[in-house]
């Protein structure tokens, strides 16, 4: 048994790396270890955060300990936190790294723990570059990544990055868990009468918050293909928006998409997750660049086909003409991969293999894998 603690957001706040971090922090404790989170008084200061609020309004988890202390921009908080910590002596700390702006707060803080000479320091990272690339990411990703003892990245995109900055510390490739605490599945009449859609409609599903890198554009653009308006087809894009709605409405306005997409753009919770993947024919997701995808795991739980573009991490999650499209970075891919799903009825086929391909992506593997790293 290990005394472990994850560093990285958790409740009160939301999003999907407070999700991951709770949902891993209960594997390693089904495993027999002790975990507890380390997490943020003050995540990021209000004016660089693009949401509408960091904070969950849902219940707490009942069964983790969560130690919301970490000040991101307070260097005497850092010191005081790697002070605090230091004493603990915790056999293995895993931060969750995915952007060079928490770089200065961890990297201090993974120093002074190791001081205690017990402790093993791991990264779990999601991205060595940021999506949105800053004149500081280099220097800062170094001072983080040099403090660590091994790294798990979740697409080999992210390991090749890593190995530019250290190719000599243990690192694994392990593929995103699947997400499944979310709800059971419903079935999809049920789905769509819960969100008032209509039963004889077809459904493509655009989750998770907006940024530019995600391509919604991309994807209205190619909804635009007048090809598709035989199918009876809509596409419901939820999600916030990170960055200003202006130009996505005015492109659906110019577009003429105005009654084919369903724009729900408040913050999804926990308890909608499931109705809104149930509802969908399958998800799509047209990322102008990726790494990995939480969505992708949600999709394989609820056992949907995917529509994917080819950037980052995506196809090694999932492959093509087995569990649904790889294509091009380009609206004609996009439509034609559209039209072909609806067109060879390929939705049962892409859900047979689906339930045995969503087989690879257990909590456990990656908690074991994570272990190996300190032996």
């Amino acid at each position: 048994m290990s005394k472990i603690l994850i560093v990285g957001p958790a409740y009160p706040l939301r999003g999907g790396l407070a999700t991951y971090n709770e949902r891993l922090c209960n594997e390693f404790k089904n495993l027999g270890n002790e975990c507890d989170i380390l997490s943020f008084s003050l995540q990021y200061p209000s004016f660089l955060f693009p949401g509408k609020t960091q904070f969950s309004t849902e219940a707490a988890p009942s069964s983790i300990n969560i130690l919301s202390l970490i000040n991101s921009i307070n260097p005497i908080n850092w010191l005081n936190i790697g002070r605090k910590i230091k004493r603990e002596k915790y056999d293995i700390i895993i931060f969750r790294y995915w952007m060079s702006f928490m770089a200065p707060a961890f990297g201090t803080i993974a120093r002074i723990i190791k001081q205690n000479h017990h402790t093993k320091i791991l990264a779990i990272t999601d991205n060595i570059y940021s999506h949105e690339k800053r004149f500081f990411d280099s220097a800062f990703t170094k001072y983080f990544l040099s403090i660590c003892d091994g790294f798990l990245s979740m697409s080999q995109s992210v390991l090749s990055q890593l190995k530019q900055f250290d190719s000599n510390k243990p690192s694994v490739y392990v593929a995103h868990p699947m997400y499944d605490m979310f709800g059971i599945e419903m079935s999809k009449s049920d789905a769509k009468k819960k969100l008032g859609l209509n039963d004889d409609t077809n459904y493509l599903l655009f989750f998770g918050f907006i940024r530019k890198y995600k391509g919604l554009h991309l994807l209205f653009d190619a909804f635009a293909d007048e090809r598709l308006r035989a199918l009876n087809l809509k596409l419901i894009v939820a999600g916030e928006f990170y960055e200003d709605a202006k130009p996505y409405l005015t492109q659906l306005k110019e577009l003429n998409l105005e009654e084919h997409v369903i724009m729900s753009n408040d913050f999804i919770p926990n308890n909608e997750v499931a109705t809104h993947f149930c509802a969908a024919d399958a998800v799509i997701q047209t990322y102008l660049n990726a790494t990995q995808s939480g969505v992708t795991q949600i999709a394989y739980y609820y056992n949907k086909p995917m529509i994917v573009t080819n950037v980052g991490g995506l196809a090694e999650l999932v492959p093509n003409d087995k569990v649904g499209y790889v294509v091009g970075v380009n609206k004609t891919e996009i439509a034609d991969a559209i039209l072909k799903f609806y067109a060879d009825k390929k939705e049962q086929e892409f859900i047979a293999n689906i339930k045995v391909e969503k087989e690879k992506f257990t909590w456990k593997y990656l908690c074991e894998q994570l272990l190996s790293l300190t032996k």
